[in-house]
């Protein structure tokens, strides 16, 4: 990372740290330094990985009607479940705000960003990680399939992918939130991927 880009990092950090709650400003650095490790583990590139992971909540401590406005204002569309549920919104806020107020111009960051709580199909490396981050930094702990899916992360990120998918879902099943269609999309993708390796590895065997 060079010098230019460390500083821009220390400045959003700061901002971060000022309008974030506690918790929620140790959890984005969590997933910050959790995106950089596993970006050295995949080959992906360690400074967007660790930005995207840093920035990924910077629209969280938004009340829902601060959420709605902003992408009322600014023509950020909403599919039915985000407009049932503020939670999902603040990913797509968190990207508008990534750009605007933190001027990062990168795409694959703000991309990442965008589908680091719904996920999507296919999605890029860097979207992966940012993801599968932000579900096993160090301060999560409430799946009990935690650990294997930490161990996976740094091996298989598609069957890492497939597996939060899978916890998201079941848990999802069980409650009374809805289960966003960009969700089921991305689930329906890496289980894909996933029956395809047990096919194989049964074809091999």
């Amino acid at each position: 990372m060079g010098k230019q880009t460390a500083d821009r990092m220390d400045e959003i950090d700061e901002a971060l740290r000022k309008i974030l709650p506690r918790k929620r400003y140790r959890h984005s650095q969590g997933v910050r330094f959790t995106s950089a490790a596993l970006a050295m583990a995949h080959g992906a590139d360690i400074a967007k990985a660790e930005l995207a992971g840093l920035l990924h909540d910077c629209a969280k401590s938004m009340t829902d009607k601060e959420l709605y406005r902003t992408c009322r204002k600014n023509n950020i569309a909403l599919s039915e479940s985000e407009e049932r549920n503020p939670a999902l919104i603040h990913a797509k806020a968190g990207a508008f705000f990534s750009r605007e107020r933190y001027k990062i111009d990168d795409e694959e960051v703000i991309s990442a960003i965008r589908y680091h709580t719904t996920g999507r199909a296919g999605m890029t490396d860097l979207e992966k990680i940012v993801f599968t981050a932000d579900y096993i930094e160090p301060m999560r702990f409430k799946s009990v399939h935690l650990p294997e899916i930490r161990k996976t992360a740094f091996s298989d990120l598609d069957e890492c992918v497939y597996m939060i998918l899978d916890d998201t879902l079941n848990y999802l099943a069980n409650s009374t939130k809805d289960i966003d269609k960009t969700t089921a999309e991305a689930y329906n993708f890496y289980k894909e991927i996933h029956d395809r390796k047990n096919s194989h590895s049964e074809d091999v065997s």
